[in-house]
């Protein structure tokens, strides 16, 4: 008997839609991540500031904080898959934009920032697509080995693509950026590939009604604000990814190879939980995995902002990365099974917001931090204030922090 034809985690790759999407997410996350250390790399030796390594993140955040509600509201009336080619075409666009920038010569690193906001523009709008999609290509007893796959494939990319972004970096941001570009394409080309299932669509029309429709339905929730929240706010306080050029290059005395080691190592540790979930997935004591998950996520960023070994340095990102793929894991499958179809694209764009605030905005904040208190001094404030807020929304939220099983499981468990 063949692997996949098993009844293992991977038998639901036999969906050949699923896996053009899966390998079209691979590929197109190596080509960000590979860019984003160069992007990252860049800046740094032209201008050595940590606020403008805040900036890098602030450049993506602010379009996509302003268009993300409006996104949703498009992937819910139009064809996802569509949408998520259209924005994979503007990232390469965004790819051979700093590829120009490179090949000029300029020292004067706007043309950067400028160039982040349309990328930024082109995340809004594929986040909530690409969130939503995955309910319309597996059936649903398929659907939590799919987002448990979905995560492998993406943290295998976030682990390689920040070791050959940092080893490319060698030759040139030239290189990194033109693989990054070429990736992206073929990436693109799997995508148009796929068919999925039809979506049901909106038939409402724009309005402030219809665009926060996703935000009441949030609020109406306990269960998915606490989970959402808590990784806004968790996550926001702990972005000290954002920092690792300037950890590696002040505090390890270390290159941009070493710092695409850091950069993967949270991948690592992602991809690897992640693996494990789709073999095992986590069906009790739902609430305890998720809190338990962001505790280690901020006492691995502790150890961080303590350390100035890189062993040990590899160690604490490896367990921030399985914390954080833990916390995510429960907070999509509450999100997606919780969510009619008609309005998923935007209750994803709500979740997208508070995903990208915790990212990127939470980069801002960690360059404002480093600039203001220094570089270990931020890191550690970051992973205690996490552990802070990780312990008050288990009081805020009880009803999330007490959760035992799924809502999907409890409904199999009644028949």
């Amino acid at each position: 008997m063949s692997l996949l034809s098993s009844s293992s985690g991977l038998a639901v790759l036999r969906n050949r839609n699923l896996s053009f999407y899966l390998s079209s997410r691979f590929l197109g996350t190596l080509a960000v991540q590979m860019q984003s250390v160069a992007v990252g790399w860049q800046v740094y030796q032209i201008t050595g500031s940590l606020f403008d390594l805040g900036l890098i993140g602030l450049a993506q955040f602010a379009p996509f904080l302003v268009l993300i509600l409006w996104a949703g509201h498009v992937a819910d009336r139009h064809d996802r898959r569509k949408i998520i080619v259209g924005c994979m075409l503007t990232q390469l666009l965004v790819s051979a934009l700093l590829l120009a920038f490179t090949a000029s010569g300029s020292h004067v690193v706007w043309p950067v920032f400028a160039v982040l906001v349309l990328f930024g523009s082109a995340r809004a709008f594929m986040m909530p697509a690409s969130q939503a999609v995955l309910r319309n290509l597996v059936p649903d007893k398929d659907f939590g080995q799919a987002v448990a796959l979905g995560s492998s494939t993406f943290h295998v990319a976030v682990i390689a693509g920040p070791v050959l972004g940092g080893l490319l970096y060698a030759f040139g941001p030239t290189v990194v950026y033109t693989i990054s570009a070429a990736l992206l394409l073929v990436a693109t080309l799997l995508m148009a590939s796929t068919t999925s299932a039809p979506q049901v669509r909106s038939t409402k029309p724009a309005s402030w009604h219809t665009l926060l429709e996703g935000l009441r339905f949030v609020r109406s929730r306990p269960i998915v604000l606490g989970a959402i929240s808590l990784d806004l706010f968790a996550v926001l306080f702990g972005g000290a990814t954002a920092l690792l050029p300037a950890y590696a290059h002040d505090v390890l005395h270390a290159g941009p190879t070493a710092l695409g080691w850091l950069r993967t190592a949270p991948g690592a540790g992602a991809a690897l939980c992640s693996i494990a979930l789709a073999f095992m997935p986590i069906r009790r004591r739902v609430g305890a995995w998720m809190f338990g998950g962001v505790a280690v996520f901020g006492m691995a960023t502790l150890t961080l902002g303590w350390t100035s070994q890189f062993p040990v340095a590899l160690i604490a990102l490896f367990l921030l990365g399985a914390g954080d793929m833990v916390s995510v894991y429960v907070r999509h499958l509450l999100v997606q099974y919780e969510t009619p179809d008609e309005i998923r694209g935007r209750v994803s764009a709500v979740n997208a917001v508070f995903i990208g605030a915790s990212n990127e905005l939470g980069e801002f904040e960690s360059g404002v931090t480093a600039g203001w208190f220094g570089l270990t001094r931020a890191i550690l404030l970051g992973g205690a204030a996490t552990l802070v807020v990780t312990g008050l929304w288990a009081v805020l939220f009880p009803v999330l922090s007490k959760m035992d099983r799924f809502p999907h499981h409890k409904e199999e468990a009644k028949v």
